[in-house]
């Protein structure tokens, strides 16, 4: 049984809580959209899902419906204790286990089975949605999939396409490690406050191997500086970082911009940064 709008608003005034800013906290208040992102995250028995963000429990109940094995991580001192003992309440409770810490501080290797893969579903934070795939994109291998609501802007970013306005680095960074498609919108009225922007679904999948096979450090330096002079040329934004000769040996014509290379581009300007220096 998930949580109804009335059920977030008795937990929260029976344990004397408010939604908290500083944690980018809204709670989804609708069985169906909870039940809609299980569904879309596709898991069941024999799954291990980690859930980031769980705060009063809704999306965990739905999760723990499926059959998959959930870890539920909420940071909030308050918020922990009252969805422990939802977890306690529910049929699913041998199926949940919650961890009160931050996500981003959280030793991925110790949640159990420790060789297990898993896959994160979430209502994530919106300040904390961007850094947080990103990190755990280069850190977390044995996570294999993403299904996380988001900001709608945020997740056309996370899964924006090279010459799209919305492409930019953390793209760039998304595409390096996975493919990402979008599920579909989620309205504020399923929330508890109502935030003041529409929210979306997205799927990001690890690949077996990164997209290229260039050196990590360099390509990502090379697309922050190129990207925090988005507007301009390659050949001005570079300037300094990449000869001329360089963008002629990758093939790249250096009068575009950044947002307009693929990631197999970046690669092949890396690999002849690369060479140059060597």
């Amino acid at each position: 049984m998930t949580h109804s709008r009335r059920d977030i608003v008795d937990l929260l005034e029976s344990h004397g809580l408010s939604p908290r800013r500083a944690f980018g906290q809204n709670f989804v208040a609708d069985p169906n959209t909870v039940r809609r992102i299980a569904r879309l995250a596709g898991v069941g028995p024999g799954n291990h899902v980690v859930e980031i963000g769980a705060g009063l429990g809704s999306l965990t109940l739905a999760l723990a419906e499926t059959g998959a094995h959930v870890t539920a991580i909420e940071v909030d001192h308050g918020v922990a204790p009252v969805l422990r003992d939802v977890v306690a309440r529910s049929e699913h409770a041998n199926d949940i286990h919650v961890i009160e810490a931050d996500a981003r501080h959280v030793d991925w290797g110790m949640i159990e089975p420790r060789d297990a893969h898993l896959t994160v579903v979430a209502n994530l934070p919106y300040n904390v949605a961007t850094p947080l795939v990103a990190d755990l994109l280069d850190e977390v291998p044995r996570i294999r999939r993403f299904v996380v609501m988001v900001q709608k802007e945020v997740a056309q970013r996370l899964a924006a396409s090279p010459g799209s306005s919305e492409y930019g680095a953390i793209s760039l960074k998304v595409s390096y490690w996975a493919t990402a498609r979008l599920l579909g919108d989620v309205p504020p009225t399923v929330f508890v406050p109502r935030p003041k922007v529409t929210s979306a679904i997205i799927e990001i999948t690890r690949r077996d191997e990164p997209a290229v096979n260039s050196d990590r450090s360099t390509l990502f330096t090379l697309v922050r500086t190129a990207f925090g002079q988005r507007r301009k040329m390659l050949r001005r934004s570079l300037n300094g970082v990449v000869s001329d000769d360089v963008f002629a040996a990758a093939d790249i014509d250096s009068t575009r911009r950044p947002e307009e290379l693929s990631v197999l581009e970046w690669g092949r300007l890396t690999d002849e940064v690369m060479r140059n220096k060597s």
